[in-house]
């Protein structure tokens, strides 16, 4: 079994602050029975303790061996709510989630929030994250009122989170067209999150965002969002569409093939998948610079999450860098 320093970069906490201010707040239509469901998981039960309560978040962390973890506040955040009320939630959210830092020094970074309903405001929060607050990137809850990053709209908040050098975590939530989804428990994690976030990163891929913002960093949970398994055939498809008319619909001419984007603009994180196989078509698939070690606290087992990453076919050098040393680097922690 290894013994190397283990950072886990996808685990989410709520505060009182945040309940106290969210939860009197009016819903975006639409989001209504996804926030209903949150606003029960973080008031009642043992998911509501264990996001509130981080003596046990770091007890529990020292028992399985994890030196650090990448906080962010329980998804969705902020976007189901209007932007005059998203916007300072926002800052709250944020200057509670640096005093956690603070407070328990070398134990946690943090992922900010921001509101994309106010791009401009957005990207301001954006650069307080990465400057005065001293937090390691943003955390984008998917689409936000049905609307998603490739869109015009979004280019301050991405231009700003470019410049800022802020990663941005892209993670799922109830699909913006809920439809197809709401029978069978598959609005969430089940199938509907992988859903969501693998259409919201392959939008991004194919509007040409990363031509317009080359240096732009995303993150996927999840080993990619099921990406990874259809980078062959979506290169392959895409090609094929852009070179013969009728094929598709209006296409962006593209500089690079999209799964040359993918390996050059995202990162992926194993959070809720400790499968050997998997883990090995991820590392194919983007090389091991760019795996990135998650729990998904506290909706995945700790101890079972930490164990995998501790045993997992890999050598020493891999195990190194998804352990941890592709954390320190891509989200600045120390050492």
């Amino acid at each position: 079994m290894s013994s190397e320093r283990i950072i886990a970069v996808e685990e989410h906490v709520t505060t009182d602050v945040f309940l106290g201010a969210a939860h009197g707040l009016a819903v975006h239509p639409g989001d209504e029975a996804e926030v209903e469901l949150m606003r029960t998981v973080e008031s009642s039960g043992p998911t509501a303790a264990a996001l509130h309560d981080i003596d046990a978040r770091v007890a529990a962390m020292d028992a399985a061996g994890q030196a650090m973890a990448v906080l962010s506040t329980n998804p969705p955040g902020v976007q189901p709510y209007y932007a005059e009320n998203a916007v300072p939630l926002a800052r709250l959210v944020n200057d509670a989630l640096a005093e956690l830092v603070r407070t328990h020094t070398g134990r946690f970074g943090a992922l900010g929030a921001v509101a994309p309903q106010n791009p401009e405001a957005a990207a301001r929060e954006t650069e307080r994250i990465m400057s005065s607050l001293g937090l390691n990137g943003v955390m984008i809850n998917s689409h936000t009122h049905g609307h998603y990053l490739d869109e015009p709209r979004f280019r301050p908040f991405l231009d700003a989170a470019e410049a800022a050098r802020a990663p941005i975590y892209l993670h799922p939530r109830y699909p913006s067209a809920l439809a197809p989804y709401d029978v069978y428990g598959m609005q969430g994690a089940i199938w509907g999150y992988q859903a969501e976030a693998g259409l919201h990163a392959m939008r991004l891929i194919l509007s040409g965002a990363f031509d317009r913002n080359p240096n732009l960093t995303i993150v996927l949970g999840h080993l990619g969002e099921g990406i990874p398994y259809w980078l062959k055939r979506i290169d392959n498809r895409h090609a094929f569409a852009a070179g013969t008319a009728g094929a598709a619909g209006p296409m962006p001419k593209l500089r690079l093939t999209p799964s040359e984007y993918f390996r050059r603009n995202f990162v992926i994180t194993t959070s809720g998948i400790n499968d050997d196989r998997v883990l090995e078509l991820a590392l194919h698939a983007v090389g091991e610079d760019n795996v990135l070690f998650a729990l998904d606290a506290p909706y995945e087992n700790t101890n079972d999450a930490v164990s995998f990453m501790r045993n997992a076919p890999l050598t020493d050098a891999q195990r190194a860098k998804i352990s941890h040393s592709n954390a320190e680097r891509l989200f600045r922690l120390a050492t």
